[in-house]
């Protein structure tokens, strides 16, 4: 997609529920780093930046709303929000890739890197409503779309790290092994590739900004190949 068209912008920000004084910082926030040389015309900073945003906001709002819960509890309901499957579902929610600017690629690839696309672009997005319209806009949008997600666990959820490794201790199989397979993108916004396995059970990769959120996702990827052979 091309510099993004004025009309399209106002098309999004009415999405948003945000006019932008500076529309720049909305353009930025959708232009993908395949698309320009200098990385930091991309969204990678935006997106280091919204990380931090959702993450403040989230915290507060689950520290408000389980009073009752011990940290460890909040911890767990906190990973599964911010988790690039939470900022997807929320992306395709409003249809937020549709707005990206992306490098033209076939439709096999397309659909591969989508989750990375649309989670990276929410919190780009996220962080361009920060700096356009403070704490309280931002907070404001993740609190309107974030509200069914928090909704749905009564109890708290089970990371998927957590959930593998209690899977393959049941079965006597040792503990999952989590190897780095690959860190791409600068030192201030990176993306880890980690790959999981279980002794004759299976691998899968999965792609993060720090290890952890990788590893995390890597788990969830292997025990959804799991329940399909269960």
């Amino acid at each position: 997609m091309a510099a993004t068209a004025k009309s399209t912008l106002e098309a999004l920000q009415d999405i948003l529920g945000h006019s932008f004084t500076d529309e720049d910082l909305l353009e930025q926030a959708l232009r993908h780093a395949s698309t320009t040389e200098q990385r930091t015309k991309s969204n990678e900073r935006l997106e280091f930046l919204g990380d931090r945003v959702l993450g403040l906001v989230i915290a507060e709002t689950l520290y408000a709303q389980f009073p009752s819960e011990e940290e460890g509890e909040l911890a767990r309901r906190f990973a599964g929000l911010t988790s690039r499957e939470a900022l997807t579902r929320i992306a395709d929610d409003i249809n937020l890739v549709d707005f990206a600017q992306t490098q033209t690629v076939d439709a096999e690839t397309l659909a591969r890197s989508h989750a990375s696309v649309a989670s990276d672009t929410m919190e780009a997005v996220l962080g361009a409503l920060y700096l356009d319209g403070g704490l309280d806009i931002a907070g404001a949008f993740v609190q309107k779309h974030w509200d069914a997600l928090i909704g749905e666990d009564i109890e708290p959820p089970k990371d998927a790290k957590t959930a593998l490794q209690e899977w393959a201790q049941a079965r006597a199989l040792g503990l999952p092994q989590y190897t780095i397979v690959n860190r791409t993108g600068p030192d201030h916004a990176p993306t880890f590739t980690i790959r999981v396995m279980v002794k004759d059970f299976g691998v899968a990769d999965g792609e993060g900004s720090s290890r952890r959120n990788a590893e995390q996702e890597a788990a969830a990827e292997l025990l959804a190949q799991l329940e399909k052979t269960q």
